[in-house]
C-alpha cells in the first residue's frame, strides 16, 4: 500500500490518500481518499466548496479521473447542511452516504471517497436503487443513505432490509450470497438498538443467515439523518459474480466471541479473495474479549489499545496487517476523549487515511470503536482478478 498527503492550494484542507495498483499494466487501481477541513472557523458553504474543489483537483491531477464508486459525507449538523450539499450532487445519489457524524477536528464536513479505475457504470443504475460498477467478471453494488421514515426504528430497519433484498434481486443477487458489508446508523442508539438487532435477526433468519451459516460484516453506530422521522440510516455493499470459497469470514476467537452469543448477528470481518488481490472488511470493533465482555470499562485509552489489538488479530486471520490498511474510521462516544484518542490514532496510523467522528457505539460501556478496509496483493488462478 502506498500513501500520500496533500494540502489544497488555499491551505484550507488536507487530504490523505491510499493507493493500491497491480504490478502488471492491466487491472484495477484502487484509491481511498479522506478530505478534512483545516480552516474550521469559516461557514459551511465555504467548507463545502473547498471539499468539492479539492476532490476535483486530486482526481484530475493524481487519479486520472478514477471513478468514484462510493463516497460518504460526514456532517456536523445534517438538518442545516444537507440541502446545500445535495444541490451539488449528481442526480443519481445511490452510492452517496450522508450522515451526521460530526468530525472531531472542529470542522463542519469531511469526505471519505473510494475510487477505482477501469470501472464501467451498470446500465441499471437509474432504476434499481443501487449503484453498480462492472469490471471483468464482477459487478459491485453500492447503496447509500437509505431511510424509511415511518414507524418505529425496528419497523424501519425491517423495511430497509426488505427493500434492499428486492433491489438485490433485480441484479440476480441475494442477501446471503452477495452482500458483503452494511453500515447501520441509529438516531438514538442507546434506546433503539435492541429493536434494530431484533429486526435484522428476523430478516436474516428468514433468509438462511444464522450462526450455523454466516452473517454479514457491519458497523452499528449512532448517527442522524436530516429527516427527523428517520430513526435508521442504511448503507450497503454487495458483489455479483463471486464463486464458492471466495469469501472467508473472520472470527479471531482468541480475542473475540461469536456475535450471536450476545444476541447480535454480524460477522467480525470478511475477506474476499480475487485473483490479483484480497479485500478485507473489518466490522466496527471495540474493546471486547472472547467472552463478549467489555474490557477496561471507563478507560478510553486502554479500550483503544484493546480495540487496536482486536482489529490486528482479525487482519492477521486474513494474512494482512496494518501496512495493508487503506482507510480507517474511528467512532468516539464522548467528545472530551478526542484529544487523547487522536494522539493514539495519529501515532499508530500516521499515514493511513482516517477520520475520528462523534458517534456513540452500540453498547454504552464501549467508549471507542474502529472499522477499517484492507487490500493485499494476491496471485491466484483460482479466482478471476478484480
Amino acid at each position: 500500500m502506498l500513501y500520500k498527503t496533500f494540502t489544497d492550494k488555499n491551505g484550507r484542507a488536507t487530504a490523505a490518500l491510499s493507493m493500491f495498483c497491480p504490478e502488471r499494466e492491466a487491472g484495477v487501481c484502487e484509491y481511498q481518499l479522506m478530505i478534512r477541513i483545516t480552516e474550521a472557523g469559516v461557514p459551511f458553504s465555504e467548507q463545502l466548496k473547498t471539499v468539492f474543489d479539492f476532490l476535483k483537483e486530486i482526481r484530475e491531477q493524481e487519479l486520472n479521473r478514477a471513478t468514484i464508486v462510493f463516497q460518504r459525507f460526514f456532517l456536523s449538523d445534517a438538518a442545516n447542511q444537507v440541502k446545500l450539499l445535495t444541490d451539488l450532487l449528481p442526480e443519481n445519489k445511490n452510492n452517496i452516504s450522508i450522515i451526521e457524524h460530526p468530525p472531531l477536528d472542529g470542522s463542519k464536513i469531511a469526505l471519505w471517497a473510494y475510487l477505482q479505475t477501469e470501472m464501467e457504470a451498470s446500465e441499471s443504475n437509474s432504476s434499481s436503487g443501487l449503484y453498480g460498477v462492472r469490471h471483468g467478471e464482477y459487478t459491485h453494488l453500492w447503496k447509500g443513505t437509505a431511510i424509511k421514515p415511518a414507524g418505529s426504528p425496528e419497523t424501519q430497519m425491517y423495511a430497509l432490509l426488505k427493500d434492499y433484498m428486492i433491489q438485490l434481486k433485480e441484479h440476480n443477487c441475494t442477501l446471503a450470497d452477495n452482500c458483503i458489508r452494511t453500515w447501520i446508523s441509529v438516531r438514538d442508539i442507546d434506546v433503539d438498538y435492541a429493536g434494530i438487532v431484533k429486526a435484522r435477526r428476523e430478516v436474516f433468519a428468514e433468509n438462511g443467515l444464522t450462526e450455523k451459516t454466516h452473517y454479514i460484516s457491519s458497523t452499528g453506530i449512532g448517527g442522524r439523518h436530516a429527516n427527523p422521522e428517520a430513526g435508521v440510516l442504511f448503507d450497503a455493499y454487495a458483489v455479483k459474480g463471486l464463486s464458492p470459497g471466495q469469501v472467508q469470514y473472520l472470527h479471531a476467537g482468541t480475542h473475540l466471541n461469536p456475535t450471536h452469543e450476545y444476541g447480535v448477528t454480524f460477522e467480525r470481518g470478511t475477506c474476499i479473495r480475487y485473483g490479483d488481490r484480497r479485500h478485507v472488511f473489518i466490522s466496527g470493533t471495540a474493546s471486547i474479549d472472547s467472552r463478549g465482555k467489555i474490557v477496561h470499562e471507563g478507560d478510553v485509552n486502554r479500550q483503544a489499545a484493546r480495540m487496536i489489538e482486536n482489529v490486528e488479530t482479525l487482519l492477521k486471520e486474513a494474512q494482512c496487517g496494518f501496512e495493508d490498511v487503506a482507510c480507517i474510521i474511528v467512532y468516539l462516544r464522548d467528545i472530551a476523549d478526542y484529544r487523547s484518542i487522536r494522539a493514539v490514532v495519529e501515532q499508530q496510523f500516521r499515514e493511513i487515511p482516517k477520520i475520528i467522528v462523534l458517534a456513540p457505539v452500540c453498547r454504552p460501556g464501549w467508549l471507542v470503536e474502529m472499522e477499517c478496509f484492507a487490500i493485499k496483493k494476491e496471485d491466484s488462478k483460482k479466482f478471476a482478478p478484480l
